[in-house]
């Protein structure tokens, strides 16, 4: 079935599979979303909807036909977190953010949308924007500054997109969190659990290549506010993704008891657990957030190995995470000597 109005043609398949085909001046953008065979019917009714909405203006089955396929695109970030090629995921991903972004352009308060967004626009902003920011700052100091530059507006843009998630369900959320930051996550349950750990993990990135904005850093109470809020939610979340995130966090955040070190060691331990030891992440997180100021070289090549060990297909819906985070195991490792010190001679 394949219908047409302008420039936009949308295709169902039989077995319910949705490609928008976007046409313009610089040749064609196409999204696929698959979605289940028992809805494939359901996909068939959202493409006549979405041909009678763009043929009117402003009308309610417009809204209705972009909730629908933002519902799709909200759930469709499955088939990129299983592709085993980075480089394809870093193309295409930026044309997936801009539709998303165009959806919520029509409809604004589209919860999975902008959950999805926000997650889209951190995870970018890391894998391909920062990472390679840092890969080439000893030869590219201009371009690494603008690399980075670049992601901490990404994650800005996440972070606002993950409180415009919160607010839909707590309305005037935002101006709270400013005034009385314990007060206002003590409303949040555990289904805000995913768009609270995305806006505080977003802000705290934006933050960690922040040094010329004051304001922006005095933001970091804010965070700790809320990824306490998300770990007495749900502290097993995606696999510990909370008590990965914590490992660095923990680390860096200005309140906390005892040794941050100890405390970091044991997100380690509880997020190896969750993950079943699957997820290179906690052991990358751990070898740098720790190891490097404790200069514990040892350790750090000791966990940096163990990520390369892990092998990605072994859990396909995390494999592209692990390929990243492999990637940045192994640019580690080759800057061991550059990271550590040789140590001191002792007849001297």
């Amino acid at each position: 079935m394949a219908g047409r109005h302008g420039e936009c043609e949308l295709l169902v398949a039989n077995d319910g599979r949705i490609a928008l085909i976007i046409s313009g001046m610089n040749g064609i953008n196409e999204y696929r979303s698959s979605l289940p065979r028992a809805r494939a019917a359901r996909g068939r009714a959202v493409c006549w909807l979405l041909l009678l909405c763009l043929a009117a203006n402003g009308c309610s089955l417009r809204r209705l036909a972009v909730n629908q396929v933002g519902n799709a695109l909200a759930a469709g970030g499955t088939t990129f977190a299983a592709d085993d090629d980075p480089e394809l995921i870093k193309a295409a991903t930026p044309f997936s953010l801009k539709l998303m972004e165009s959806l919520l352009a029509e409809s604004p308060h589209h919860r999975g949308l902008l959950l999805a967004t926000a997650s889209g626009f951190t995870q970018y902003g890391y894998a391909f924007v920062q990472q390679e920011a840092e890969e080439i700052e000893a030869e590219n100091l201009t371009q690494a500054r603008a690399l980075q530059t670049r992601a901490r507006r990404l994650y800005l843009r996440a972070r606002d997109y993950g409180l415009r998630g919160l607010e839909t369900r707590q309305p005037g959320f935002t101006a709270r969190l400013q005034e009385l930051p314990s007060e206002a996550v003590s409303k949040l349950s555990q289904g805000d659990v995913p768009l609270i750990y995305w806006t505080a993990v977003a802000w705290a990135a934006a933050i960690s290549l922040t040094k010329d904005d004051p304001a922006l850093v005095g933001d970091l109470p804010k965070v700790e506010t809320l990824i306490d809020r998300a770990l007495a939610l749900d502290e097993s979340w995606d696999r510990g993704a909370i008590h990965g995130f914590l490992i660095t966090f923990t680390m860096a955040r200005a309140t906390g008891e005892g040794d941050p070190a100890v405390r970091a060691a044991r997100h380690f331990d509880r997020a190896v657990e969750l993950s079943g030891g699957r997820l290179a992440g906690p052991y990358v997180s751990f070898a740098e957030a720790v190891c490097i100021p404790r200069e514990d070289r040892a350790q750090f090549e000791l966990l940096l190995r163990q990520a390369l060990a892990i092998n990605p297909d072994d859990e396909p819906a995390t494999r592209l995470v692990n390929l990243v985070m492999q990637r940045r195991a192994a640019w580690l490792l080759s800057r061991v000597d550059k990271v550590f010190l040789p140590p001191l001679d002792p007849e001297l």
